[in-house]
């Protein structure tokens, strides 16, 4: 068996490392789940599938991430859940 040369080992690390790191984040995102009205966090900040606030709704919010074309999308207020852009919650505030 051959020895790696440290050229050719930190090339095989480093694409270790950039092939755990991006599945890592590739995980992540499956992970997230919408968000139960039962939920805690949830309750706590009245958050609700459909707004009943003229104007006010997850999608305008300054706490809304990701790609606004998803009807469901990260919020900052409720990690590793995602939030309905018609949702509503106490949390909600007008993106600058």
């Amino acid at each position: 068996m051959k020895a790696l040369s440290r050229r050719d080992f930190l090339k095989v690390t480093g694409s270790a490392l950039i092939g755990v790191t991006t599945g890592g984040v590739s995980l992540q995102a499956l992970a997230k789940e919408q968000l139960p009205l039962d939920n805690p966090s949830a309750k706590a900040l009245k958050y609700t599938h459909q707004s009943d606030k003229e104007g006010q709704t997850c999608a305008n919010c300054m706490h809304i991430q990701g790609d606004a074309g998803n009807e469901w999308r990260p919020c900052a207020l409720f990690p590793n859940h995602l939030v309905n852009n018609n949702g509503w919650c106490a949390g909600w505030v007008k993106q600058p």
